[in-house]
């Protein structure tokens, strides 16, 4: 059979049952070759008994909008398909009217099926004319694009659109359903918001922002009728191309004119429309998180979709959740808080900019609710472009021989919250915090005082070949930074100054399996199968000496929530990118609430903040605060705060935490290439980690209100108090027996007071009068002389940084 045979029988098989569908009889009449045709109006009977009944048309995809915590600034879009669905009345009249006069003139006049267009398309076409004509009215293309969504099989797409009678049949017996269940205005809103415009716009509100960067409801006669002669070839006529620009140009003039033909315009607004130039903007909508409104803000966009892809609410597999976000059609309002934002992301890059080997990593987090509000690193979020690669090459030195290329100034790593291989980063003693938390729940109170000497001699076993090692033995003997740290602690002090040798043996009495357990609790992950086996197992966590000084890792996201989790009076949260998640129908999605729970007691949580406000400056009327390592944190954030800062091994990686009762505020300083960088990474400025973590901080805190953390109370801060004995001018053998007895540790000072007693003797003790069950009691020995005697400096303030370190390293 010739080509053109085909074509004649197939669109006198389509008029026949077209007829068939509608009762009108004369139809197949006026043409006899169509009534002739025995073997058409057979196959095209059968066809149509195979018909569905109904059309199912299930949403097409929609593009899903991401919105700071204001839910007005735009964070990023994701989508598929670039559409958004829109009302009739939010369409300008100009563009109904063009897509009437470029599709359909008789639209509001048919019942979804134009017998007098097809007799007209059929006359034209078997005449040999040089333009062919179609007959599909805007109810039956509406159909097409309908069954093509709706298939959930590629045949089915195929299938949707071939051009055989079985299709067209199909087309006009369900268009003559849809023109009987919906509304004309109801057909042409669905057809628009369904059409391809071209230059990935599906839908008319994508066209209108895509070609003119308006929305749909400022289309003017001329841009409307541009968008109605995009549908029909938006390949072909593309008025971003030098070849379609002319195309397309002919093309809306040519629906102008039909406007004015059927009454929708006035000859004069078509002659004006006609000879406005027509300008676009190919303003192609961004898509994914390499494509956020500030390119600063890809790492929490990132997080964003590294979050939902977990979630099972949104499918049960990951390609599921995905398709769901790019095509859902949802707006997500986010935890972003601009304000924090981008005050972090200025601090990160102050004084150290994107092309160093040293990340800073500064994560804010909302302590009660887990709303993660910042998320910056003096990197740019980017996939590194092959054609034009990074010519970085990675700082480790194995790496660096590979030609192995370092993830800066590029990369798309989740540096801030771990995954993949990010496992963290040491936090130094900022770990401390956990020790302070498993003791309070073991009842030693923050007044429990130890002596802590320049070098511990713990029970822990190490390797005798470690440099932690005590000289010629297998037992973990930490040091301090500063030697002048040795002497008589509590934990208000020993956390300011950050006296290791407090914590070792502190951590020794409550259990390192416990401090472990706490910090687990409040939000710390181990990532690394090293620290994992550690943590998990009882006997290996029950001989993690080192655990207190911070030498597991971890990421500036766990350490902001371990502390907001206290600043929070022990309610943790998990984590959360998002504040509201709305469907397309508008409808909030519970998934979007804060998951938190009480995992520390109020009164604990209360006094391990009480020990954190020394370290940063800061104090309440119940602290008894000695040294401070960050001590001009309070003075800049000029709110109450508290925190702590940390450093590891020759400062191989440095931190600092700041919180306020809003914001909890982490930030870790490392390199993400070679954990064991030979580069300083430092607190302070210009390019230390301290810096961007308190002027994020404070950043964060403009016009706000601070809140004064509640102070602890009664046994919690001074535990059971006891009386301690007069020992005034015993000698020290009997006054040490006799203050052992009353159940006190009891330590004779190296340094002479003046005394009426004898020399030697016990001058007195310090403290005198009562001190808590257990704690350390000082015997002071007379020098003999009512003259004072100026003891050496061992009072524990210390004079370093005090930072903490990794085993038996000053840090």
């Amino acid at each position: 059979m010739r080509k053109r045979d085909h074509n004649v029988l197939t669109n006198a098989a389509s008029l026949l049952i077209c007829g068939l569908l509608a009762g009108v009889v004369v139809a197949a009449a006026a043409f006899p070759a169509v009534a002739m045709s025995g073997l058409a109006a057979k196959a095209g009977a059968e066809t149509f008994g195979a018909l569905p009944n109904e059309l199912t048309m299930g949403r097409a995809p929609q593009i899903s909008y991401l919105l700071a915590s204001d839910a007005k600034t735009p964070l990023a879009t994701m989508y598929d398909e670039n559409r958004r669905d829109v009302k009739l009345a939010d369409i300008s009249p100009f563009m109904q009217k063009a897509i009437i006069a470029a599709e359909d003139h008789d639209f509001y006049k048919h019942n979804g099926v134009d017998l007098n267009g097809i007799a007209r398309a059929f006359v034209n076409n078997q005449s040999g004319a040089n333009s062919q004509q179609g007959a599909s009215t805007l109810t039956m293309q509406y159909v097409r694009l309908a069954i093509a969504y709706s298939a959930t099989h590629p045949a089915d797409v195929v299938a949707a659109t071939e051009d055989t009678s079985a299709r067209k049949l199909r087309e006009m017996r369900l268009a003559l359903q849809v023109d009987k269940e919906f509304s004309k205005d109801e057909i042409l809103t669905r057809y628009l918001n369904l059409a391809s415009f071209g230059n990935g716009a599906y839908g008319v509100y994508a066209a209108s922002q895509v070609y003119f960067g308006k929305p749909p409801s400022k289309l003017k006669i001329e841009e409307a009728a541009m968008l109605a002669g995009m549908v029909k070839a938006p390949t072909t006529n593309d008025p971003t191309t030098k070849a379609g620009y002319p195309l397309a140009l002919a093309r809306r003039d040519y629906i102008i004119g039909n406007m004015v033909d059927i009454g929708a315009i006035t000859k004069e607004e078509g002659e004006a429309a006609k000879a406005t130039k027509m300008v676009v903007k190919d303003k192609k909508t961004p898509n994914g998180c390499v494509a956020t409104t500030k390119k600063e803000w890809g790492f929490f966009c990132d997080y964003f979709y590294r979050w939902w892809m977990q979630q099972e609410t949104f499918g049960s597999t990951s390609y599921d959740r995905e398709r769901r976000l790019k095509s859902g059609g949802y707006t997500i309002v986010t935890s972003l808080d601009a304000q924090a934002q981008n005050g972090a992301d200025r601090a990160v890059r102050k004084g150290l900019g994107v092309n160093s080997k040293a990340a800073r990593m500064v994560s804010v987090i909302e302590p009660g609710t887990g709303r993660v509000r910042a998320l910056a690193v003096n990197r740019n979020f980017k996939i590194d472009d092959p054609k034009k690669p990074q010519n970085k090459i990675s700082s480790d030195p194995a790496k660096a021989k590979k030609k192995i290329r370092g993830n800066y100034p590029n990369t798309v790593n989740p540096l801030l919250t771990g995954g993949g291989d990010i496992k963290g980063y040491q936090a130094g003693s900022t770990f401390k915090i956990f020790t302070i938390v498993a003791a309070l729940e073991k009842g030693i109170p923050l007044s429990y005082t130890i002596n802590s000497p320049k070098q511990f001699k713990s029970e822990y076993i190490i390797d005798s070949s470690s440099n932690a090692a005590c000289p010629g033995t297998h037992f973990y003997c930490p040091t301090n930074s500063v030697e002048s740290m040795a002497g008589v602690h509590n934990m208000w002090s020993a956390f300011g100054s950050s006296v290791n040798t407090f914590f070792v043996p502190l951590q020794q009495q409550v259990g390192s399996e416990n401090v472990i357990k706490a910090a687990q609790k409040m939000g710390i992950q181990f990532r690394s199968a090293e620290d994992a086996n550690f943590a998990n197992n009882k006997e290996a966590a029950h001989q993690w000496g080192a655990f207190t000084l911070g030498v597991s890792a971890t990421t500036p996201l766990d350490l902001a929530n371990a502390y907001a989790t206290l600043a929070a009076d022990g309610n943790y949260c998990e984590p959360i990118p998002v504040q509201e998640i709305k469907g397309p129908d508008g409808k909030k999605l519970d998934i979007a609430n804060p998951r938190c729970e009480q995992r520390i007691s109020t009164e604990v949580a209360r006094a391990a903040v009480d020990a954190a406000r020394c370290p940063v400056g800061d104090r309440s009327s119940t602290s008894k605060c000695v040294g401070a390592t960050a001590r001009n944190v309070r003075g800049i954030v000029g709110k109450p705060v508290a925190g702590k800062s940390g450093t590891t091994d020759s400062e191989k990686t440095s931190s600092l935490v700041a919180m306020t009762k809003q914001y909890a505020v982490a930030g870790i300083q490392a390199d993400p290439d070679w954990p064991q960088t030979n580069q300083k990474m430092g607190h302070n400025e210009p390019t230390g980690i301290n810096p961007p973590v308190y002027e994020t901080l404070r950043d964060a805190m403009k016009g706000k209100k601070g809140i004064e953390f509640t102070p602890p109370s009664g046994k919690i801060m001074e535990g059971d108090q006891r009386s301690i004995p007069d020992v005034k001018c015993q000698d020290l053998e009997t006054a040490k027996n006799r203050l052992k007895g009353a159940g006190f540790d009891v330590v004779v000072s190296s340094s002479r007071v003046a005394s009426s007693c004898a020399a030697g003797k016990a001058a007195g003790t310090s403290p005198n009068g009562r001190t808590i069950k257990g704690g350390v009691v000082t015997i002071e020995v007379s020098s003999g002389s009512s003259k004072p005697v100026t003891p050496p400096n061992n009072d524990g303030t210390g004079n370093g940084p005090g930072q903490g370190g990794r085993p038996g390293r000053p840090g």
